[in-house]
């Protein structure tokens, strides 16, 4: 029983063999359909006849199917492109971070160095104060001094943050918010309406970087942002860009431009002035208040009003201020009119301390009151004088004690002619030359009560007439010179001498030549307005000759003092007894004669002068506080219709010095 269970047993064994070969067989028989080399699924055929019998008829290709459906190592096509594409995007994110590290790298090498500020230099400027210390105008790019955040009025700090960065204290140099935000409405916009730069980013590009759009420019820009924030505390940084950045008016700088909009320190400015000043650091020309006031309120009371978002004021504060936010004092808005006073400066900076490139500050001798009288003066007399055929005209004012020259125009309109027809323009004086004839005689020994012929006369053919025709006959030398009588005075100058004449007018401080003919006692030699302020503040001054100047003093930026006036006089060159005598005689020039229109409420003397063919009008006067010239005429000359000294050059001298003494005491002159 035993050998017969062994023995039946044996057949079984290699039938299960052969099957599974056959089974192994036919699963090689197909290579290329995907079937692994040894199927699980062999034994399972062996079990019976009908399942080998089922698997040698299987039609072609089902191996493959059935693979599929039993689940072994094949892989499906989506699989098959996956595992490539997740090779090659790994290389090439590994390859990219390793490309990007290294340009970092690079760019960081070529940061400069962020801890000394002070290498970055800019050209100097030359800046101005008026006598009374007020800041009225600059050239070259105008810093003021360095004011920290703690330092400088807190409205400033406020307004910026809340327009430019709000989130400024509490991000790392760059603003993800932002620049999606900044994003997002770009898109919306199709353009470019916004930026998501911080202030940090800002104070990189402004301070250390150009301003060209490129990537290599932005990806340091974004390196010193980083760099910034890691080595300086948010005040710090905040106070180094409001000292760097640009205000518009050659303003560098919160100091620099509180003081040329406001005339005062950036600690001083008020909530108006700080929205103002932190609207601008968006287009400092568009929202500048010289250039388009309206648009500067309406640009103020959008960063009053972003103030009032971030919770720094209130709504109605906002809306308040916004209604009246600013009042201009500085520079800025005081227009144009000082420029023919600061370029006459500016030009003689070099004569004085040589040719510099550091900052310079200029103590001038200009009253900023008296220059806007001045000014209003001059255009109300040109307003007039137009009917007439006057298109220019020119004043200068000085004090008679020391020459110093407190009020200079020089044109109708700086923006359209810079040519400063008070210093530059050489004009015949007419009449105004004679007074030097008649101190030359009373240096001579003549007195005013002395006669003189005021009748036809010739020398060598030349017969001067007088303006309107008539003579008067036996006269004083009073009554020649109030009523300007050219006939007399020729005959004096004659009497007297041409050299004595030539002597006093260079003792007075005539520096030309002046002519050797008969005429010259009538004015013919050309001198500016600049040039009889300087004559008639000798005869103001009782005979002292002064040097008319607006320089007091320079000091570089650091507190040096380059140039300093010296303030010892020149001595006398007409003895006081003439010059007084002069002076009365003078006055009753103004009470009687040709110059009555400039009369004052308080003692004043003055002569008008009137050229050939009415091309030049003047009138020259002085009180004991004030020498004042006023030219009225036309650049080329053309002659004005019957325009004279005692008119419109006298009555802008009566309307100029009217308000430039108003609350001073009445004073005597020197002669009265």
């Amino acid at each position: 029983m035993a050998r017969s269970s062994s023995s039946a047993s044996k057949p079984t064994r290699k039938t299960r063999t052969r099957s599974g070969a056959k089974a192994a067989a036919g699963s090689r028989a197909e290579p290329g359909f995907g079937a692994p080399r040894k199927s699980k699924a062999a034994p399972k055929a062996a079990a019976g006849k009908s399942g080998a019998k089922s698997g040698a008829r299987r039609p072609r290709g089902s191996g493959r199917a059935s693979t599929r459906r039993g689940g072994g190592r094949q892989r499906s096509p989506l699989r098959r492109l996956l595992r490539p594409l997740l090779k090659w995007g790994f290389l090439a994110a590994f390859w990219g971070a390793v490309l990007v590290a290294g340009l970092l790298v690079w760019h960081a090498f070529q940061l400069p160095d962020i801890h000394d500020l002070d290498r970055y230099t800019r050209p100097g400027s030359v800046r101005m104060t008026a006598s009374e210390g007020a800041l009225f105008a600059s050239y070259g790019p105008l810093h003021g001094e360095p004011v920290t955040v703690a330092e400088m009025s807190p409205h400033l700090p406020a307004a910026v943050i809340a327009i430019e960065d709000r989130r400024f204290p509490y991000h790392f140099g760059v603003d993800p918010i932002g620049l999606a935000r900044a994003m997002a409405v770009n898109i919306w916009a199709g353009r470019v309406v916004q930026g998501g730069s911080t202030l940090t980013q800002q104070l990189a590009k402004n301070v250390f970087l150009s301003h060209d759009r490129s990537l290599s420019r932005k990806i340091r820009e974004l390196l010193l942002a980083f760099w910034l924030e890691s080595e300086f505390t948010k005040d710090e940084i905040l106070s180094i860009y409001l000292n760097r950045v640009y205000f518009g008016a050659g303003a560098y700088g919160v100091d620099a431009a509180a003081r040329k909009y406001f005339s005062k320190s950036a600690r001083d400015l008020s909530l108006g002035e700080a929205a103002l000043l932190a609207g601008m650091l968006k287009g400092p020309s568009r929202y500048s208040p010289a250039a388009d006031p309206a648009l500067a309120k309406q640009r103020t009371a959008v960063v009053l009003g972003a103030m009032a978002d971030i919770g720094y004021i209130d709504p109605a504060t906002a809306r308040q201020i916004a209604a009246n936010p600013y009042q201009l004092r500085g520079p800025v808005g005081r227009g144009a009119g000082h420029r023919y006073f600061s370029d006459w400066i500016y030009d003689q900076v070099p004569s004085f301390v040589g040719a510099r490139s550091d900052d310079m500050s200029v103590t001038t001798t200009l009253d900023l009151r008296l220059q806007t009288l001045a000014e209003q003066a001059v255009g109300a007399g040109l307003e007039k004088g137009r009917a007439m055929g006057a298109g220019q005209a020119a004043l200068v004012a000085l004090d008679p004690r020391t020459g110093a020259v407190r009020a200079m125009v020089g044109g109708a309109d700086f923006q359209a002619s810079q040519f400063n027809r008070a210093v530059q323009a050489l004009r015949q004086p007419g009449s105004l030359f004679k007074p030097v004839v008649f101190l030359a005689a009373l240096e001579a020994g003549w007195r005013p009560t002395d006669l003189i012929n005021d009748t036809p006369i010739a020398i060598a053919g030349w017969s001067p007439g007088n303006f309107d025709g008539k003579y008067d006959g036996v006269i004083t030398l009073t009554e020649a010179l109030a009523e300007s009588r050219n006939a007399a005075t020729i005959r004096l100058q004659e009497e007297v001498g041409r050299r004595s004449v030539r002597d006093v007018a260079r003792r007075l401080g005539f520096s030309e030549e002046l002519t050797h003919g008969p005429s010259l006692g009538l004015g013919v030699d050309e001198m500016s307005p600049l040039d009889v302020a300087g004559i008639y503040a000798t005869f103001a001054n009782g005979g002292r000759p002064v040097t008319p100047h607006g320089i007091e003093e320079i000091k570089a930026r650091g507190g040096a003092t380059l140039y300093r006036l010296s303030s010892s006089g020149l001595p006398a060159q007409i003895s006081d007894r003439a010059a007084a005598t002069l002076t009365d005689m003078l006055m009753e020039t103004v009470a009687r004669g040709t110059g009555h229109k400039a009369a004052l409420d308080r003692p004043v003397a003055g002569k008008t002068g009137t050229s050939q063919n009415y091309r030049d009008a003047w009138f020259a006067g002085y009180t004991a506080d004030l020498v004042t010239v006023v030219w009225v005429g036309n650049d080329d000359g053309t002659a004005m219709k019957k325009v004279t000294g005692g008119g419109l050059p006298a009555e802008i001298f009566r309307d100029f010095m009217d308000a430039a003494h108003a609350g001073l005491p009445r004073r005597a002159l020197a002669g009265g």
